[in-house]
């Protein structure tokens, strides 16, 4: 008798990834903003502590990447049972119904903050303007476009992540289509991984925007988070392997995050190989928490309730940051608020994703499934 895969659309371990990813994002931002008004409020502290602090919103970034890529696996295996099974106009509408309301109102506000001038959300003529940043935002190519172009103002930068999440699920029902039997898709996975570190690679890639931004050069971390949700689908595996996936992956991530210059003095940066280490210990972390249901301890709760609430908090967060930071500035850039602008940011960013998600994009999404018939 065929085992159902299991359901693993909340989970701690999870929810706790995506919680420390978004917890790195937005202490880069906020950096980002004092490093731009030379406030040195980093004199005197340890390099590593700084850049373990303030410096890891790519890394972020690439946790998300393999959340996601799980996440959709693990939904699309539990709804149509095979990769060849997958319906490909109930994947379009539920990825539509999920992400297009919120990214729609966001490109509105900011295009009516472009119009009142507002500084810091005004688009240059030089990066396209603001018609050429709306196209861009809406067919999933703002990281080319920064790439060949500039960058974008901090709220529409956010969007380069979107543009490679979004072009890999166009592909991804396809693929699954043609492939159909597992062993044929973890090869397309496999390509993808090995594929990565490549497109990140100093040496192959002489434009540092097109590095970090690159379509394959964050697409292997979703490649990751597919595989593992494939290997788990339908199966429990022995505790003694789960824990020691757990430890292997932490071990990974502690050394990705508070040994990154380690990493970068080995040359694992430069090499493309440093994001490919944490998709790695993130994917073991995965499989760990997806296998153990392992509950979180209450202190846990507020990174808990960011990763929850992750994609929300990731769109809306900059206006958080750019009115705090904004405030900041008017008081005098005082050196005693640093830190406490820091957790102010953190706070907002939370409270605004869950008003925004609980306001308007789960109704939006509900709405959506509804009338397009998908995801019941």
């Amino acid at each position: 008798m065929k085992q159902e895969p299991q359901a693993w659309s909340r989970v701690d371990g999870i929810d706790l990834l995506r919680g420390l990813a978004i917890f790195f994002v937005l202490m880069n931002h906020v950096n980002m903003r004092l490093l731009g008004a030379k406030v040195p409020y980093t004199k005197g502290l340890p390099a590593q502590m700084v850049t373990s602090l303030v410096w890891n919103g790519q890394l972020g970034v690439q946790m998300f990447f393999v959340v996601s890529g799980f996440l959709i696996m693990a939904m699309s295996l539990r709804r149509w049972g095979s990769p060849g099974a997958v319906h490909v106009r109930d994947f379009y509408g539920m990825r539509v119904a999920r992400i297009a309301p919120l990214l729609l109102a966001l490109v509105t506000v900011l295009c009516v903050m472009h119009a009142a001038g507002v500084e810091g959300f005004v688009v240059r003529r030089a990066t396209g303007g603001l018609g050429r940043a709306v196209v861009a935002a809406l067919t999933f190519h703002i990281n080319w476009l920064e790439a060949t172009r500039g960058y974008l103002p901090a709220a529409w930068d956010i969007l380069w992540s979107l543009s490679v999440e979004e072009v890999f699920y166009l592909f991804f029902p396809l693929v699954m289509l043609v492939c159909r039997r597992a062993w044929m898709l973890y090869g397309v996975l496999a390509v993808l991984v090995m594929v990565g570190p490549l497109a990140r690679m100093k040496a192959l890639n002489p434009n540092p925007v097109w590095r970090e931004y690159s379509y394959l050069g964050g697409m292997d971390a979703i490649a990751m988070g597919c595989a593992v949700a494939l290997l788990l689908a339908g199966k429990k595996l022995p505790r003694t392997w789960m824990h020691a996936s757990g430890v292997a992956g932490a071990v990974l991530l502690v050394f990705s995050f508070c040994f990154s210059l380690k990493a970068y003095a080995w040359g694992l940066v430069r090499s493309g190989l440093s994001m490919t280490v944490l998709g790695v210990g993130t994917a073991l972390v995965i499989a760990w928490a997806a296998q153990t249901e392992w509950r979180a301890p209450r202190i846990f709760t507020p990174l808990l309730m960011l990763g929850r609430r992750s994609y929300e908090i990731y769109l809306t967060h900059i206006f958080v940051v750019m009115a705090l930071f904004a405030w900041f500035v008017k008081a005098g850039k005082p050196m005693g608020a640093v830190w406490w602008m820091f957790a102010a940011v953190i706070v907002g960013a939370g409270v605004l994703g869950e008003v925004v998600a609980v306001g308007y994009s789960e109704r939006m999404n509900a709405r959506l499934r509804e009338r397009l018939r998908v995801g019941g």
